[in-house]
C-alpha cells in the first residue's frame, strides 16, 4: 500500500472510530439520544399532535447532543481532543473547545422533565393533564420516552374586568377592554393571559402611567364552574403603590449632547445654559450640533403627558442618526412638582472620522478577480447629522476557463461622493411618518472600466432624492433627478470587425445619456412569524420624456437629438419584483417569486439603453444558464467561440419566474431543489435578432432549468452552491425545445456544456 493510502486510510479510521459518541461513556451509563414525547388524545388532529409533540420536546432538559447528517460530529471532536483527559496539549485542547461533551442518560432527570411536561400542558389549558416516561435502551444509547396524556382542554367561558371605573386609573383600564385577546370560546393559555397584562400595561403607558408594570395586575382563574370551563376577572393588585396609579408628566427635559462616560456626574447642569425653543436645555459646550435639528428629534416635551411611544420614537431617532456610539436615557421625579419626571439624554459621540478598506475576492464559473474599496466617512458633517462619504475602489478580473471570450478581463476603478441628510430637504412641508427618519441624498460617482481587448468606458453618474419608511413595512425611494452619462473610448481593431458583423455588440459601446426621476416601492412582512409572507418591490424609471417631447425627437424619422454633444436616451421603464414565502414546517419553506419588467421607448430613443436593459440568468435568476446568456426571444446566442466577444443578451422586457423548496438537513446544512423559467424579449423588430421582438408566443420561448443545492447557514452569512441543468432551452426549434432526453449526467461534454455551478452568497430571493 502507498504511503498517501495509507495515511488516509489511517486518518479516515481515525474519524470513524473519534465520531464513535459512547467512546468515552463509563461502564454502566448510556449516551443520550434524545427525549421523546409522545400525545396521547384521540380528539388532536395528527399534525397539530406532531406540533405539540415538537413544542414539549423543546422544553425536556438537558438537550441531546447536536448531529449533522446523523453524526455527532462535535462529540466527535471532543473525543478527538482525548475526552476526559485533562492534557495540556495545545491542538487537544482546541479540538475539544470546538466540540460538545456527551450528554449521559445519569444528566437526565426523568421526574423533573414530567413535571415540567406537566406544567407545560397546563399552561396551554389542559388541567387534568400528567405524564409517564420510560428509559429504551440500545447498546449503550438510550431514549427517554414520555407518554403525555392531556385529557381535555378547558375553555374560556367569561372574562370581567373589575376595576373601580370611579378612579382614573380604572377608567383607563375599562377602556382597554373590547380589545381583550382573552375571548371567551378560547382555549385557557398562560402566555396569552400573560400577553393581555403587557397589552394593558402598553397602553397605559401611552396615557401617562409611568411607574405602572405588569405585575401590578392580576388574572384570577376559576376552574369550579364546570364543563372544562374557566370564568376570568382582571383586577388591580392592591399593593399597587399610589404612584403607579397616578400619570406623569414631563418637567425639565436635559440632553448632554457630548457626554462621556468619564465626565464625572450626570445630571450635573452648567448654569450658562438656557432653553432652546422654550422647552429644552442643551448641554453642548463646543457647539458640535445645531441645536434646531436635534430638537426636531426629541418627542417628549415639557408639560406633556408622559407617552411611552414619544419615549421610544426619541430613542430610536437618537440612535439612527449614526452619529452616537451611545445614547442613554434617564427619568427622575421632578423636585419641583409632583407627578412630574425629569428627562436626561446622555449621548456619546462616534469617532468624527473613520476609514475602511475591504479586500473582495470573486469568483465564478469561468472567471476570477478581487477588488478593493476604500471608504472615508465623516459624520456631523455640517453640524446637522449629515454622513459625509467618499468612497474609491479599484478591482481587476480574468477569464480562468471556458472556450468563450466573455469579455471579462478588465480593469476598474472610480470613486462616488455621497452626502445624506437626517431630514428631507424640500421647499414644501412633507412630513411622512415620524417614527422613522427620512433622508435626502446626493450621490455622484465616476467609473473607468478597461475591457483591455475590447474597449474602454468612462461613466459618470449623479442621483438626488430622499428615502424614507413609512412604517415596519414600507419604504419609498424617489430619487428626482439621476443622470447616467457613459462614453466610450479606445475601442479596439479586433472589437470594431466584430460588430459589424454582430451589431448587438455595438450597442455595448454606444454612448449612453439618460436623465429623470425614478421611484421603488418596497414591502415586506417576511420578518413576521406567519405561514405566508411576501416581498413586492416595484419601481418605476423615465428619462428624457419632457425634453423629447419639446424638441420633437423621433428616431424612426433620423431626427435624433443632442443633449451636450449626446443623443439622450427617451424612455418609460416600470419592474416588479414580487415574493412568497410558505413556512411548511419549522425547518422548510418554499420560497417563489416572478420578476416582470416592461419598457417603452420612443421619440428619440429605439430601445432601452445598455445599462438599463433587462437581463436574466446567472447565479440569482436562472440558474442553468450564465449571466446575460438566454434571449431576447428565441434569438440564438451569438459569436460562441474561443476567438470572438460575447455578446450579452438583453432586452427591453423581462418574465422570470422561480421557486425553490428550502429544507434544513442538519446544523447550519441546508438544502434547496428549485425550477426556474424565463427569458428577455425586444420592443421593436432586429434583423440581426430573429425571433426577439415580444409577441403572443412569449410563453413557449421561455428557457427553464432546475438543480439542487446546498446552503451553508452561519446565521451572519450564507454559503450557497448550486447545480443546474436546463430543461428548455428558447433558441432550439420549436418542437425541440424542452431537452429532456438529451440529458446524459455520465457523457463528460454533456456535462461541460450543460451543468452550471454556481457559487454565491445569500439566497438568490
Amino acid at each position: 500500500m502507498k504511503i498517501k493510502q495509507f495515511l488516509a486510510f489511517s486518518i479516515g479510521l481515525l474519524l470513524i472510530s473519534s465520531c464513535n459518541p459512547t467512546k468515552y461513556v463509563a461502564e454502566g451509563d448510556k449516551f443520550y439520544k434524545e427525549g421523546d414525547v409522545v400525545i396521547h388524545n384521540d380528539t388532536i388532529a395528527k399534525e397539530r399532535k406532531e406540533g405539540f409533540e415538537s413544542y414539549l420536546e423543546e422544553a425536556l432538559l438537558p438537550k441531546p447532543n447536536s448531529k449533522i447528517l446523523g453524526v455527532y460530529f462535535k462529540v466527535g471532536l471532543w473525543n478527538m481532543g482525548g475526552g476526559p483527559d485533562t492534557s495540556n496539549n495545545f491542538i487537544r485542547r482546541w479540538l475539544k473547545k470546538q466540540g460538545q461533551e456527551p450528554v449521559l442518560l445519569s444528566d437526565v432527570n426523568r421526574e423533573y422533565n414530567e413535571n415540567l411536561l406537566r406544567n407545560k400542558m397546563e399552561n396551554l389549558g389542559f388541567f387534568t393533564a400528567r405524564v409517564t416516561s420510560d428509559t429504551l435502551i440500545d447498546g449503550k444509547m438510550a431514549t427517554v420516552r414520555y407518554d403525555a396524556f392531556p385529557g381535555k382542554i378547558y375553555r374560556i367561558n367569561e372574562v370581567k374586568f373589575e376595576v373601580d371605573s370611579n378612579t382614573r386609573l380604572g377608567n383607563s383600564i375599562m377602556a382597554t377592554k373590547n380589545e381583550s385577546l382573552l375571548r371567551p370560546g378560547n382555549n385557557y393559555n398562560l402566555d396569552v393571559i400573560l400577553n393581555e397584562r403587557d397589552r394593558i400595561d402598553n397602553k397605559l403607558k401611552d396615557q401617562g402611567y409611568y411607574y405602572f408594570s405588569p405585575d401590578n395586575l392580576l388574572v384570577e382563574v376559576d376552574s369550579t364552574i364546570g364543563d372544562n370551563k374557566v370564568n376570568m376577572f382582571m383586577t388591580v393588585k392592591p399593593e399597587t403603590p399610589k404612584q403607579a396609579k397616578e400619570p406623569q408628566h414631563i418637567g425639565n427635559v436635559y440632553v448632554f449632547a457630548d457626554y462621556k462616560e468619564t465626565s464625572g456626574s450626570r445630571r450635573r447642569i452648567p448654569r450658562s445654559v438656557e432653553k432652546y425653543d422654550d422647552k429644552f436645555y442643551i448641554i453642548d459646550p463646543e457647539n458640535k450640533y445645531r441645536k434646531k435639528v436635534l430638537a426636531n428629534h426629541l418627542f417628549l416635551e415639557p408639560e406633556q403627558m408622559y407617552n411611552r411611544w414619544n419615549h421610544n420614537m426619541t430613542i430610536n431617532h437618537l440612535v439612527n442618526l449614526n452619529t452616537f456610539k451611545f445614547v442613554k436615557n434617564e427619568f427622575v421625579d421632578s423636585p419641583d412638582s409632583t407627578n412630574h419626571l425629569d428627562v436626561y439624554y446622555y449621548l456619546t459621540p462616534m469617532e468624527k472620522k473613520s476609514i475602511r478598506l475591504e479586500l473582495v475576492g470573486k469568483t465564478a464559473a469561468v472567471y476570477n478577480g478581487t477588488e478593493v474599496n476604500a471608504n472615508w466617512t465623516l459624520k456631523n458633517a455640517f453640524k446637522g447629522f449629515e454622513t459625509l462619504t467618499v468612497s474609491l475602489f479599484g478591482g481587476y478580473e480574468t477569464q480562468t476557463g471556458g472556450n468563450v471570450n466573455l469579455n471579462s478581463s478588465y480593469i476598474r476603478y472610480g470613486t462616488e461622493v455621497s452626502i445624506t441628510w437626517p431630514r428631507l430637504l424640500s421647499p414644501y412641508k412633507w412630513a411622512p411618518s415620524k417614527q422613522y427618519i427620512p433622508k435626502t441624498f446626493l450621490k455622484a460617482g465616476y467609473e473607468f472600466l478597461n475591457r483591455r481587448t475590447a474597449y474602454t468606458l468612462n461613466s459618470m453618474t449623479l442621483n438626488y432624492g430622499y428615502a424614507w419608511k413609512e412604517n415596519q413595512q414600507k419604504d419609498h425611494n424617489l430619487t428626482l433627478a439621476e443622470i447616467i452619462y457613459v462614453q466610450p473610448r479606445g475601442i479596439s481593431d479586433e472589437y470594431r470587425a466584430q460588430m459589424d458583423t454582430v451589431p448587438t455588440l455595438r450597442h455595448i459601446v454606444d454612448p449612453q445619456f439618460s436623465f429623470g426621476p425614478n421611484y421603488v416601492y418596497t414591502f415586506t412582512n417576511t420578518m413576521e412569524n406567519k405561514k405566508h409572507t411576501f416581498y413586492a418591490k416595484a419601481g418605476l424609471n423615465t428619462s428624457g420624456n419632457i425634453l423629447g417631447l419639446i424638441q420633437g425627437a423621433n428616431y424612426d424619422e433620423g431626427n435624433v437629438k443632442e443633449l451636450f454633444g449626446t443623443p439622450y436616451s427617451q424612455f418609460i421603464k416600470a419592474e416588479a419584483d414580487l415574493r412568497h414565502y410558505l413556512k411548511i414546517t419549522p425547518t422548510s419553506t418554499l420560497a417563489s417569486r416572478i420578476m416582470i419588467g416592461t419598457s417603452y421607448s420612443y421619440g428619440n430613443s429605439r430601445s432601452l439603453p445598455y445599462l438599463k436593459q433587462y437581463y436574466t440568468g446567472g447565479p440569482n435568476g436562472l440558474r442553468a444558464f450564465r449571466a446575460r446568456a438566454v434571449g431576447p426571444g428565441s434569438s440564438m446566442p451569438e459569436n460562441l467561440g474561443e476567438e470572438n466577444f460575447f455578446a450579452d443578451q438583453t432586452g427591453d422586457y423581462k418574465l422570470e419566474l422561480n421557486t425553490e423548496y428550502r429544507a434544513k438537513i442538519a446544523g447550519m446544512l441546508h438544502w434547496a431543489a428549485f425550477i426556474d423559467a424565463g427569458n428577455v424579449w425586444l420592443q421593436n423588430k432586429d434583423e440581426n435578432k430573429p425571433g426577439g421582438q415580444f409577441s403572443k408566443e412569449f410563453l413557449s420561448e421561455l428557457a427553464v432549468g432546475g438543480g439542487l443545492g446546498l446552503r451553508l447557514d452561519l446565521d451572519f452569512l450564507i454559503i450557497r452552491t448550486d447545480f443546474a441543468i436546463p430543461f428548455r432551452v428558447p433558441y432550439r426549434p420549436k418542437d425541440d425545445r424542452w431537452v429532456f432526453k438529451y440529458i446524459d449526467i455520465r457523457n463528460r461534454d454533456w456535462r461541460r456544456e450543460n451543468l452550471v455551478f454556481n457559487l454565491a452568497i445569500g439566497y438568490p430571493f
